[in-house]
């Protein structure tokens, strides 16, 4: 008997010791694994440790968007470490072996204005996740001197947006790692195979349709961003980056097969405590959705900075073609005509502009202009004056020309061929744009720069090129992947036309880009002179079309085959219909953007090749109710705008 308790007491033991070890086992992999879900419980990030590697899952609507991707960065701190006394790092991956100390989740729901935009105010409701990892001993700070332990840290910050997810890497700061030279960001995306992606080789290309293979000749280069995909499944992503303002630019690289990753433009020399970028993963069961949820990339930046903002000013702008004094003042005149705001002076009023010897403190003296008197003029008019300065003269000359513009009476600067990419370049840019802001001039950034929602932060960058626009003459089928694409990071100059006879597509089409296509300050009548214009009824659509938004909705299209968008401005709604390169109908039901109940006056304008007019662009007038059912026959490469005012 006493054998036979003496036996249960060890197996009781035994037992207890076993079930410890399970606890503990349970206890090690949920402290292997975080989940985060978004507010609306569709998005679902999952946070894993495996074989000292840290990575993720991605999950929309219970269905797979990343299969896996990995997470961290790589540093090469071996001159550093060397010079402090600290034992060099040589781990071929360096946060491979990181543990994670402690995680903080918080929410936030919140709504703010912005000084202008495609709405009138913006909601940021995200679940936000921060994992504490260490590598390497016990962090403490406590000390006045270095710290001579080898130990490193990082934060990994994720939130969950119902719109997708966002992650960033924070440096704390630390007593032994002052300095990091960053080689890497490891962030990768693996796909499920079937997805396809809408491919950027530069900023102002054409998107070439590719599936994620090596075999795949687009892959040779690396993908703008962001990148849009279609996934085997039927989701729509979006990978991007936002908040970039002082470190080196990103790409995405194909790794291997069905598999994405981000790729620094070179190495970056950081200070802790620091903030990498945004990396941001959208998703969308259509198309559209990815429209609709593109104010995310605004979230993810700091609130505005600049104080008074009450210079800040969107509009319609138009180029001057012929750079002299009287054709200048003529084109002041066409603004107030047609419902502009701004006139822009282009490449060549102050000189050469690719040569390092042109100075934009002056006027060119070959050129019949004297700056002051036509900014008085044009102000006179209640008309602004831009102007176009090559980042050559920008950066001999910039701390000289902002108070002189400033003092003429400048409105904005067109900057020309920046240098982007590098950590210094984009530093230099977006603390140009700063000093602009110190002297109420706004910025438009032209060429290779991508946004990447900073002008939240700093408004006076009203927009940017970083598209392939109409100075390409773009067919139809690209014209239609762009609101897709390249507009979920920003707005874009895309410099509609109208009566210049190399643009591929229709006049209708043409009409419809100030809607479609987001820009706060807006050019029209890229290539016109003002006496092509001849009275014709259609560009009233222009000329009432505002340049910002109080609400926004993309109705309906495919990427690369139609977009249907509408906006509202006060009481006012706008909606653009522009076509790829098939015919095609659609059906507009009122009812998912007018006020129920009311009705309004709407102004149809259409092609319609059968019209005995140069134009070819029908006008129909109605009286309706919202509800009601409208067709449109859309023209290949063709297009439709509409104008519904409020009837009291």
């Amino acid at each position: 008997m006493k054998n036979l308790y003496s036996i249960m007491m060890r197996w009781g033991f035994v037992c207890s010791l076993m079930m410890m070890a399970l606890v503990s086992k349970a206890q090690s992999n949920m402290a292997s694994q975080q989940i985060l879900q978004s507010p609306d419980g569709k998005c679902q990030f999952i946070f894993e440790q495996k074989d000292g590697k840290l990575s993720y899952r991605l999950n929309y609507a219970d269905k797979e968007v990343i299969e896996e991707g990995e997470l961290g960065v790589n540093i090469d701190n071996h001159l550093v470490e060397s010079a402090m006394g600290i034992p060099v790092d040589n781990s071929g991956v360096w946060t491979k072996g990181m543990e994670v100390t402690s995680v903080e989740n918080r929410t936030e729901d919140n709504s703010w204005k912005p000084v202008y935009g495609e709405y009138a105010q913006i909601r940021d409701h995200y679940n936000e996740m921060t994992i504490h990892l260490l590598k390497d001993g016990k962090h403490d700070n406590s000390g006045n001197g270095y710290d001579k332990r080898q130990q490193y840290l990082l934060d990994i910050i994720v939130r969950a947006y119902d719109e997708g997810v966002a992650i960033r890497y924070h440096f704390p700061e630390a007593t032994n790692g002052l300095f990091m030279h960053i080689t890497d960001d490891l962030t990768s995306f693996r796909f499920a195979p079937g997805a396809e992606a809408y491919h950027y080789a530069w900023a102002q290309s054409h998107a070439n349709k590719v599936k994620l293979l090596k075999s795949e000749a687009a892959w040779k280069e690396e993908a703008e961003r962001p990148l849009t995909l279609r996934l085997d499944n039927g989701l729509y992503a979006a990978i991007g980056e936002a908040a970039l303002s002082d470190f080196v630019r990103g790409k995405l690289k194909l790794k291997a097969d069905n598999e994405l990753q981000m790729a620094l433009f070179h190495p970056a020399d950081i200070i802790t405590a620091y903030d990498m970028p945004w990396r941001f993963i959208m998703v969308g069961e259509k198309a559209i959705d990815l429209i609709n949820n593109k104010q995310m990339v605004l979230n993810l930046n700091a609130p505005c900075k600049i104080q008074d903002t009450s210079w800040i000013k969107p509009g319609k702008a138009f180029r001057v073609c012929r750079l002299d004094m009287k054709t200048c003042m003529e084109g002041v005149d066409f603004c107030v005509d047609r419902g502009l705001q701004y006139i822009e002076l282009d490449a060549g009023w102050y000189g050469p502009e690719m040569k390092m010897s042109s100075s934009a403190l002056k006027v060119l003296e070959t050129r019949d202009i004297d700056m002051p008197k036509l900014c008085q003029y044009a102000k006179s008019k209640d008309i602004g004056v831009w102007v176009y300065v090559n980042q050559r003269a920008l950066y001999q000359e910039l701390d000289q020309l902002l108070p002189l513009y400033e003092k003429w009476g400048i409105s904005g600067i067109k900057f020309g061929f920046v240098q982007i990419g590098s950590q210094e370049w984009t530093t230099w840019l977006h603390n140009a744009v700063k000093k602009c802001a110190d002297h109420h001039i706004m910025v438009d950034i032209h060429d290779e720069y991508r946004p990447t929602g900073w002008s939240r932060t700093y408004p006076n960058l009203m927009t940017q090129e970083g598209i392939g626009g109409n100075e390409e003459m773009p067919d139809a089928e690209h014209n239609t992947i762009l609101p897709f694409t390249r507009f979920l990071c920003g707005p874009a100059d895309y410099t509609p036309c109208y009566f210049n006879g190399r643009v591929k597509n229709t006049k209708a089409h043409q009409l419809a880009m100030p809607v479609v296509y987001y820009s706060p300050i807006t050019f029209l009548y890229w290539y016109d002179l003002p006496n092509v214009y001849k009275g014709e009824k259609e560009l009233d659509f222009w000329k009432n079309c505002p340049t910002v938004w109080d609400e926004s909705k993309a109705l309906q299209g495919e990427i690369g085959e139609y977009i249907v968008q509408a906006r509202r401005s006060g009481n006012d709604w706008f909606v653009g219909a522009m076509n790829g390169l098939q015919a095609r109908d659609i059906t507009l039901n009122t009812a998912d953007f007018l006020q129920k109940g009311k009705k309004y006056r709407v102004e149809i304008y259409n092609d319609n090749p059968a019209l005995n007019t140069r134009t070819k662009v029908s006008t129909v007038v109605q009286t309706i109710k919202a509800g009601k059912i409208l067709k449109l026959h859309l023209q290949p490469s063709g297009g439709a705008a509409l104008r519904f005012s409020l009837l009291k």
